[in-house]
């Protein structure tokens, strides 16, 4: 009986289910919103039993669509964002929220609380910053814990378990309590090369040393490759949860981004030869951007995360470089507009999304995808309104904007959204290169997110960097590299390298880019480094103004 597979993706603002066969084709997807709650101060919170909920009636209707039987679903994935899911000893939610509410026991990889704490981190110099670029993120897991430590001791004491938010979902649907390499290596300092483990000197040293006394109970202690089949399957709740049957195969657990770099960068290209991950690099687009670059021998690229054994691809390093705003800064440009609610309007009337409605108008003025950036000349955008991830790991860079006019119409719009690309564009490119001034080169582009879909996005990365871009050919990259954690796990394929190289393939690539918007975007990115020293002079100077 041919099988059918489940990846479950949960992201910032929704949870998506999609059932693929053994090919890798989609059969049928679902999205159900998540609960968020965004306080002052950078704060930004969930709760697991919402999240669960929502994976709940995601596959439930992904399943209804299918018009396929339980029985015949061979194995399920789940990927998530890197958030960080407190719970006590019986599984229950720990609260990690000034409300006090015990269902807000999810910081979100988006809150910034623990910028003091990374800071704290990143002072000790231990070797083990080596393997995040040289410096530690408010939005990986050790800040976060050690701001819970600090500020909300109770609830710190009170956990039981510490998970990753992917892992806290293959726990919620097998009872195992074992962890992923990718989550715990990418987000939590976990060091997977030559058996180095946790690290009891950085803890120390950073003052989470109750984790070296209880041997890493709550953290984990037991760490499996993605794929993994995990315990005996999906219990009999959680398979009565989803729809399925109990014992159904579930694989250890991927971080987003890496679910969809796993399901991008191994496809076949028509060639009849093997995928080299190592010439491809991966940009997955949602809410925030991850640039993800794999290689044979580890590349050390300060400001960017890694490099990462086994990160994503087994037995590779990663790099892992990134935007910490990418589509929600594009929203958020296009929202703080006065002729958004106009657009809107239109947009509704014309059955489509606000972006394509946008874009189709662009590309209609513009004449092409490429040249469409030309409107964009005389505005110019830094979009970096909650920090920069990479290459200048820096969590106080802001969003700076130079050329506004008075214009409220939708074409003045049009130019802001194009100049919003172009910065993020000039941030991707920044990335690149410093990726390649430390070794790690690659020819060829695969996007995957939401946004990839878009021509306009696509061709001015490609007009930016001078890669080729290629789109996966699914639709859904990140639910596919999702749905191979479960074919491993249910023994369709032996490895993920096999089965991305049996359920991926490539799709259309970017057009080649015309000489003069090279030379275009290279006057652009002028002004985009004038930008970022605005950013940085202006706070410099405040800095200075309030120690006078």
């Amino acid at each position: 009986m041919p099988r059918a597979y489940i990846g479950v993706d949960v992201g910032t603002t929704s949870t998506r289910a999609g059932v693929f066969d053994e090919a890798g084709t989609l059969l049928a997807t679902a999205k159900h919103p998540i609960r968020i709650w965004h306080e002052a101060g950078d704060i930004v919170e969930q709760s697991s039993a919402d999240i669960w909920d929502a994976c709940v009636r995601s596959v439930r209707a992904a399943m209804a669509e299918a018009a396929i039987a339980p029985d015949s679903v061979g194995g399920v994935g789940f990927d998530a964002t890197c958030s960080l899911v407190v719970l006590d000893p019986l599984g229950e939610p720990v609260t990690v929220s000034g409300s006090g509410d015990r269902q807000r026991n999810v910081i979100v990889w988006m809150d910034h609380r623990a910028i003091a704490e990374a800071r704290l981190i990143n002072e000790t110099g231990d070797a083990v910053l080596r393997y995040v670029g040289g410096s530690i993120s408010p939005e990986m897991e050790m800040p976060k814990l050690l701001w819970l430590k600090r500020h909300m001791r109770a609830s710190f004491d009170a956990a039981g378990h510490f998970f990753d938010l992917a892992d806290y979902l293959t726990w919620r649907a097998t009872g195992s309590l074992q962890r992923s390499t990718c989550t715990v290596t990418c987000k939590w300092n976990y060091l997977a090369h030559d058996g180095g483990g946790w690290s009891a000197p950085f803890f120390k040293r950073i003052g989470l040393s109750e984790f070296v006394s209880e041997k890493y109970a709550r953290i984990g202690t037991e760490i499996v490759a993605p794929g993994t089949r995990l315990g005996a399957g999906l219990t009999r709740a959680a398979a009565f949860d989803l729809g399925l049957s109990p014992g159904t195969p579930v694989g250890a657990s991927l971080i987003d981004a890496h679910a969809g770099g796993i399901g991008a960068i191994g496809g076949r290209d028509g060639s009849g030869g093997a995928a080299d991950v190592s010439d491809r690099l991966a940009y997955i687009m949602g809410t925030s951007a991850c640039i993800m670059a794999t290689t044979k021998e580890p590349c050390f690229v300060p400001g960017v995360w890694g490099p990462y054994y086994s990160g994503m691809v087994p037995d590779f390093w990663l790099n892992e470089g990134g935007q910490s705003a990418a589509g929600a800064a594009i929203d958020h440009l296009l929202k703080s507009h006065p002729g958004h609610a106009e657009a809107s309007a239109a947009a509704r009337n014309d059955g489509v999304d606000l972006i394509e409605f946008l874009e189709r108008r662009i590309i209609a003025r513009a004449g092409d995808a490429s040249r469409a950036a030309l409107l964009a000349r005389d505005i110019h955008v830094l979009p970096e309104f909650i920090g920069n991830r990479s290459p200048y790991a820096d969590p106080d860079t802001r969003a700076v904007i130079a050329g506004l006019d008075l214009d409220t119409d939708i074409g003045a719009m049009e130019r802001l959204f194009v100049a919003g690309l172009c910065g993020l564009a000039y941030g991707l490119a920044e990335v690149i290169e410093a990726f390649a001034a430390h070794g790690v080169h690659s020819s060829i582009m695969i996007m995957g997110g939401g946004a990839s879909r878009s021509p306009l996005v696509r061709q001015i990365m490609a007009d930016t960097t001078g890669l080729t871009v290629a789109l996966p050919q699914t639709k859904e990259p990140v639910l596919l590299g999702a749905a191979m954690l479960g074919a491993v796990a249910g023994g369709a394929y032996a490895s993920i390298g096999e089965t991305m190289a049996k359920m991926s393939a490539l799709g259309r690539k970017s057009a080649p880019t015309a000489p003069d918007m090279a030379a275009f975007h290279a006057r652009k990115r002028d002004v985009y480094k004038l930008l970022r020293e605005v950013d940085r002079g202006s706070r410099a100077a405040m800095r200075h103004a309030a120690k006078d």
